[in-house]
């Protein structure tokens, strides 16, 4: 049993508020999964950076000097911010993969959260409240996200292994449920040369959709595939860089709930994490469907 979240937001007005509605949504769903919880933040992709977002068991010895010595090893000037374990590296989105090498090279015990023009994520052991205060979630702007709070069942509670999960530039995937014939799908994805960190099975369909999304597929098309080559009970919730999507399983017996106004559509395992949204009284209230696909895009919305 685990708990998601996700919220896209329609009205630009409300962008500076999204990492504060999350959290409060991501924190009422504490009791469904208390081991461990994670956000993923879709900010402003304007401009011609990149940002890179990694993990350290010991930020203060891994982060020190990081900054001057990936500049060198890039050859350009970047930027680091540092949120207690994690870190905000941004650079010239020519640089992206130049700089993720370089990372992995100088720092071979930092792990790689995210990448790409938007996506920041966050995540580590202990309660939601915990995990957003620690990163300050709170005062976080952008234009979607999502979020996840885990009960762990088939593999160890570690950072590496709560949710969001990203396997693409800007993809992320949060997931309920228990995939059933995620070892052959990895076996198969590492053919195709996806890579892979943990034996968590949501993983292996975070790489599912980044595969399908490279062979020219969009999020909508990718998660129609998903219903048929993956077998299991799931409800998965997806960001791209100006997309979210949602799709659960033919049985769908995990729970879940959306909600839609002019001003956001909305996302929750339960009502209760969508009761402190604006105009959530005036809001179009539905159970997603079994087998059924529901996207958006901020480049189709009005």
């Amino acid at each position: 049993m685990c708990g998601i979240v996700g919220l896209f937001l329609k009205d630009k007005s409300l962008e500076p508020e999204l990492g504060a509605l999350l959290s409060s949504m991501l924190v009422t769903m504490t009791d469904r999964g208390p081991d461990s919880a994670g956000i993923a933040i879709y900010g402003d992709a304007s401009g011609s950076n990149a940002k890179i977002t990694i993990q350290s068991a010991n930020p203060k010895k891994d982060f020190a000097g990081l900054e001057a010595e990936l500049g060198e090893a890039v050859g350009a000037p970047v930027a680091i911010q540092v949120k207690s374990t994690h870190a905000v590296i941004t650079l010239a989105r020519d640089l992206l993969d130049t700089g993720k090498a370089a990372v992995a090279e100088l720092r071979p015990n930092v792990r790689i959260m995210s990448s790409g023009d938007a996506i920041e994520i966050y995540k580590e052991t202990g309660l939601p409240k915990d995990v957003v205060s620690r990163f300050a979630v709170n005062s976080m702007a952008g234009t979607h996200g999502i979020g996840h709070t885990r009960m762990a069942t088939e593999s160890a509670v570690t950072t590496l292994g709560a949710h969001p999960f990203s396997t693409g530039s800007d993809q992320c995937l949060v997931h309920n449920g228990s995939l059933s014939n995620h070892n052959n799908l990895r076996r198969e994805l590492k053919r195709e040369g996806m890579t892979f960190e943990t034996e968590n099975d949501t993983e292996v369909a975070a790489a599912y959709l980044t595969a399908e999304m490279a062979k020219g597929k969009n999020l909508g098309q990718a998660l129609e595939g998903a219903v048929d080559d993956l077998d299991g009970f799931f409800t998965f919730v997806v960001g791209t860089k100006s997309g979210f999507g949602v799709v659960r399983d033919a049985i769908a017996c995990k729970p879940a709930v959306m909600a839609e106004t002019d001003q956001y559509v909305a996302f929750g395992s339960e009502y209760r994490a969508l009761v402190n949204l604006p105009g959530i009284e005036n809001a179009r209230v539905w159970e997603p469907e079994p087998a059924t696909v529901y996207f958006w895009d901020h480049q189709k919305v009005a």
